[in-house]
């Protein structure tokens, strides 16, 4: 049988109903009680590490989790990690830095209803995580609603649908049906040289949406902040307002002043590209890192992994000039 860990950090699904609402309540043995004949198929360890909402995981929780994810690596055949969905597509994003070229899958899964609700979505969320994290292909992904997807492509886009998640600009990379679990080699993310943990962050970065209007002041007030790096959804393929409130200036004086600017598109498919309309190359001419393709959560965990590693921006840009794990595409 597979040797697998599972990881528990809580969520809905392994929450309970209070006087406050749901909140975390069962630990790893509490959920492994109902996960029926589903363990006879594995060798399977349970450790609790976090009894967390994910509204409240955050990069203290991401290294805590990397840490965990990497020490196992070798003594098991796959990992699952059961997580809150509310912030699960940041996680598997900045795992698939921290953690890169793991040879074992990796899975993050979580539910829509606790584990203990009779209509819960979590057993079968929690099958196809196991089966995943058992498949031999290495790599961080995310399982919902009999679905698995590449963990640096996913995003939560429904609140209630137990299909919670979708892959964004990338095939899924397996299906359940009646073929049992069916993954498409092409969409499985690069594999090559060693797994080395690299779990330094910079939490100084940013998230912008731009609306018309937005005043570029704000950009004075997050270097007096101490901020390293911003991403902004840009409008449309790139477009950022210069006319009257110019941003594209404030760009060039963040730029000036060693600040890191990663511009992505808000629409959620398709790609950013600067180079199609004038107030793009206005941007690019004062240093800003495209996006491409790339989810918000994907590109704001690769820039705080990015700072973490180096303070040289042509080093950031190079780093986004790449696909390191499957989050742009090339």
């Amino acid at each position: 049988m597979k040797r697998i860990l599972l990881l528990t950090t809580g969520g809905t699904i392994a929450s309970r109903l209070t006087d406050e609402g749901l909140a975390p309540g069962l630990d790893g043995d509490a959920l492994s009680h109902y996960l029926g004949g589903l363990p006879d198929s594995y060798d399977l360890t349970v450790r609790d590490i976090l009894h967390l909402d994910s509204s409240n995981i955050q990069p203290e929780e991401w290294r805590l989790i990397a840490r965990n994810v990497f020490e196992a690596r070798n003594s098991f055949d796959g990992i699952v990690v059961s997580h809150g969905t509310d912030t699960m597509a940041y996680t598997a994003s900045v795992l698939s830095y921290m953690v890169r070229n793991i040879p074992v899958p990796v899975v993050l899964t979580g539910a829509q209803l606790p584990i203990e609700h009779p209509l819960t979505d979590g057993l079968d969320n929690l099958r196809t995580a196991f089966a995943m994290a058992a498949s031999g292909h290495p790599g961080v992904f995310l399982a919902f609603d009999r679905r698995v997807m590449l963990g640096c492509r996913a995003v939560k886009t429904h609140t209630t649908a137990f299909g919670a998640f979708d892959s964004v600009n990338w095939p899924l990379v397996a299906q359940v049906n009646g073929a049992g679990l069916t993954i498409r080699e092409e969409a499985l993310p690069p594999v090559g040289g060693p797994c080395v943990l690299r779990d330094q962050l910079c939490e100084q970065v940013f998230l912008i949406k731009l609306t018309p209007g937005l005043d570029p002041e704000i950009f004075d007030m997050l270097l007096r902040m101490h901020y390293r790096g911003v991403v902004i959804e840009a409008f449309g393929a790139g477009g950022l307002h210069f006319i009257r409130r110019n941003l594209i200036e404030k760009l060039h004086a963040a730029a000036q002043a060693g600040m890191a600017v990663v511009v992505c598109s808000q629409c959620l498919y398709e790609s950013s590209n600067f180079a199609l309309y004038q107030a793009g190359q206005k941007a690019l001419a004062e240093g800003v890192i495209q996006g491409w393709d790339m989810t918000t959560e994907a590109a704001v965990t690769k820039l705080m992994w990015a700072l973490g590693q180096t303070k040289d921006l042509e080093e950031v840009r190079a780093l986004f000039e790449r696909s390191l794990a499957g989050e742009r595409s090339v």
